[in-house]
């Protein structure tokens, strides 16, 4: 099994960047050709499942598709492959302590395990990933390339989810004061 691990250390507050990297769907805009979709209704918690799928082809016009199939799924032209993932361990980061996420993955072509750690650092954050995966097909003899390039290419989704910009758990909290207060 191919294993890697990134550390990224940010200015933003534990709890926001656990938000961040802990959005699913957003995952899928930091990875090209994915869409994730969730087998189990919001909020996360142990026990949640989600797909991520991942692929390439072309549609009968010859244009690139990216859609969704006559049953609702979504779809990535021909070739592709579903990565369904459960959450088996959920712990926020609460107060000074650190955050914990633990993803099994348990698809045909992928499998393995991913943990998310979001440790408080000052008032920003340190996250620290951590991933074994194995491809179906691929030799083991090529894990330490795979571990690189899985490396390159979540190390990217990751710095992605940390740097966009939009809502804040802050903005989060705000929001639902304002609800809250709105029914008073």
């Amino acid at each position: 099994m191919a294993v890697f691990r990134i550390s990224r250390a940010v200015t933003l507050p534990a709890d926001e960047a656990w938000l961040r990297v802990t959005d699913w769907r957003g995952h899928a805009a930091q990875v090209p050709l994915t869409i994730v979709s969730s087998v189990t209704p919001s909020p996360t918690r142990v026990g949640t499942v989600f797909v991520a799928r991942s692929g390439i082809g072309r549609s009968g016009s010859g244009r690139s598709r990216i859609g969704r199939s006559r049953l609702g799924r979504p779809e990535l032209g021909r070739f592709g492959f579903d990565d369904p993932m459960e959450v088996v361990h959920w712990r926020p980061p609460d107060g000074g302590a650190p955050g914990l996420c633990r993803l099994e993955k348990r698809g045909r072509v992928i499998t393995g395990w991913a943990e998310i750690e979001v440790l408080p650092e000052g008032p920003g954050a340190v996250v620290v990933w951590v991933e074994e995966l194995h491809i179906r097909l691929v030799p083991r003899l090529l894990d330490p390339l795979v571990a690189r390039v899985a490396r390159l290419v979540f190390g990217r989704a990751l710095d992605g989810l940390l740097n966009r910009p939009g809502p804040t758990a802050t903005d989060a909290a705000d929001a639902a004061d304002a609800a809250g207060a709105a029914d008073n």
